[in-house]
Parts: structure tokens; C-alpha cells; sequence
């Protein structure tokens, strides 16, 4: 018997349907008394629809993401730009793989918290109100290198050594090993590398935020929103977060699939 294969679009629409319904179900178990009053600190997804739509709050989305979208792109920018650059540096001498691979781990290994905390003291917030966060920029940054640094090493290192071989044979150097066969080679795996990378930086950009001293972004929002107590206001951020990284990283592997046929199975 052949098994039914379901459409890509269908399962995410049946996932999202039931995330909505076991949201809803957890929505009606969570209810506490806090200060005399009843409230839930889970809100139901009509509250939320409620929150954003009904109240109007939908209208101020872009005034709230706009430092923090332009903080994570800047880091994404900086953060990938360094990994590529460490990745091409252990092509070129590969005896520093060890010692580029263990900064990139321990990198990934730090305690972000304990790293935005130390980044707001010498690094600080934002120049002026609507400004990027400075420490939201390095917070992004930081958490892209891993990634793309493991990517891009494992890419370059899956060259076919026999094209390599040919290119070697008819007298190129490095640099066109490097260009006609390694560049080719490692895409796929850069580009994957790239495309994980867009919602840590929308993560890290929201972390640095959140810790340091400013009056703009997502991260203040958050920290005003949960002072008033406002479940439904921190889950709709929250939501519309989700939002910016998913579109964010749709596009990006729009891009792969343009840009690498022959590995997403288009046109050839």
C-alpha cells in the first residue's frame, strides 16, 4: 500500500492548528490569585487576537521591532561576517582548525546572561532613543559565529579532492581550488549555516535588549509589559517575535533554494 504523503503546507497548517487547541486547553488549567485578583498568566489565543487586533496595539508593531530588527541585522552581518573569515583562515592554514573550532565552541558555550551583563557595562545601550542597542548588536553577533564557523569549515573540508586534483593538474593554485571547487562545495553547507543563524540573532538582539538600559526595542517593551502584569501583552510580543524570525528565515531559505538548485531539488 503507498503511503499517503502529506503537502508541506497542509502539516504546517494542521501543526498550527493544534498548537492553537493545546494553547487554548493549557490556557483554561492556568489560573492563579495574585494581590487580591484573579488572573491568568497564560492567556488564551483570543485574548491574544483580542490584545493585538480589537485593542489596537497591532498599529505600534513596527515602532516597537524596528531598533531590534535593525540591532539583530547588524549583528547577524558582523557575527557571520567574522565566521566566514575565520572559516577561510583555516583553509588556508590548516593547522589552526583546533584552535578556531574550540573559540567558536567556547563561544557557543558562554553563559549569555553572564555575557550581556558584562556587555552593557562596557559596551551600553543605545546612542540615542531608537537607536540599535550596542550590546544587542554584540549579543547578536556573538551568538551567529558558532554556526556558521562549523558550517563553513565542514563545508570547505567536503570539496571532491578529485576535482581538486584537476584543478591542481592543469595549474591552478590555491586561491582557484579555493574559488571553482571549494566555494562551490561548501554553499550548501554556508548557506544552511546562514539560515540557522537568522533567529539566534533575533534572539540575541531581544537578549540584549532586555538586559541593557534602554527605552526602545522589544526587550523594554517586554520588561514594561510584565511590571503591569500584562499576560496578554507579553504573550502577543512574544508571538509577534516568532513572527519576525520564521519570516526572517522563509526568506533567507528562499534564498538558498534560488541560489542552490541543485541541493533544494529545483530547477537544474
Amino acid at each position: 500500500m503507498k503511503a499517503i504523503r502529506i503537502p508541506g503546507w497542509a502539516a504546517g497548517f494542521i501543526g498550527a492548528i493544534v498548537l492553537i487547541l493545546v494553547w487554548w486547553l493549557f490556557s483554561l488549567t492556568a489560573f492563579q490569585i495574585q494581590a487580591g485578583t484573579s488572573f491568568t498568566p497564560v492567556p488564551s489565543p483570543w485574548a491574544v487576537f483580542e490584545w493585538l487586533f480589537v485593542d489596537g496595539n497591532i498599529a505600534g508593531t513596527w515602532n516597537v521591532f524596528q531598533p531590534t530588527i535593525t540591532a539583530a541585522a547588524i549583528g547577524y552581518l558582523w557575527g557571520n561576517g567574522i565566521a566566514l573569515v575565520l572559516a577561510a583562515f583555516v583553509l588556508v592554514f590548516p593547522k589552526t582548525e583546533t584552535v578556531i573550532t574550540q573559540i567558536a565552541v567556547v563561544s557557543y558555550c558562554l553563559p549569555i546572561v553572564a555575557v550581556g551583563g558584562i556587555s552593557v557595562v562596557v559596551l551600553g545601550g543605545a546612542k540615542s532613543p531608537g537607536d540599535p542597542s550596542a550590546t544587542a548588536i554584540f549579543l547578536a553577533a556573538l551568538v551567529c559565529v558558532f554556526t556558521t564557523v562549523v558550517g563553513s569549515i565542514l563545508g570547505f573540508k567536503s570539496a571532491d579532492k578529485s576535482s581538486l586534483d584537476v584543478v591542481r593538474v592543469f595549474g591552478g593554485n590555491s586561491w582557484t581550488q579555493m574559488r571553482k571547487v571549494r566555494l562551490i562545495a561548501a554553499l550548501p553547507a554556508i548557506l544552511n549555516a546562514l539560515q540557522i543563524a537568522v533567529p539566534t540573532a533575533f534572539l540575541g538582539a531581544v537578549l540584549g535588549e532586555y538586559l541593557g538600559a534602554i527605552t526602545a526595542g522589544v526587550g523594554p517593551t517586554l520588561i514594561r509589559l510584565q511590571g503591569q502584569l500584562d499576560a496578554a501583552g507579553v504573550w502577543s510580543v512574544f508571538l509577534l517575535c516568532a513572527v519576525f524570525a520564521l519570516a526572517a528565515y522563509g526568506f533567507v531559505g528562499l534564498i538558498v533554494r534560488f541560489v542552490t538548485p541543485w541541493v533544494s531539488g529545483g530547477a537544474r
